[in-house]
């Protein structure tokens, strides 16, 4: 897991925390909703989660698989070169 998948993978939670807390606090405050409703949208929310999450590493791993290895070492080695030199700048 890169450090892209793991900030994606933050961000999202926390995103889908927010939309969760906000539709709880619609649903007590604003909306008369039995509460069966409640169990149902926390369920929806982290379907819609895990759902979004699986779907975006699906698409990185085909990405990934699509690039080839002679590309995706040059692309790590120069990345590499430039974070040595950026070192010796500071």
């Amino acid at each position: 897991m890169t450090k892209k998948d793991i900030v994606f993978t933050i961000g999202l939670t926390i995103l889908m925390g927010i939309i969760w807390i906000v539709g709880e606090l619609v649903m007590g405050l604003w909306l008369a909703v039995v509460p069966k409703v409640h169990i149902f949208w926390a369920v929806g929310v982290a379907v819609l989660t895990l759902s979004i999450s699986v779907a975006h590493s699906m698409m990185e791993d085909k990405h990934d698989d699509e690039e080839d290895a002679p590309t995706k070492y040059e692309r790590k080695v120069r990345k590499r070169q430039e974070h040595k030199e950026n070192k010796k700048k500071h």
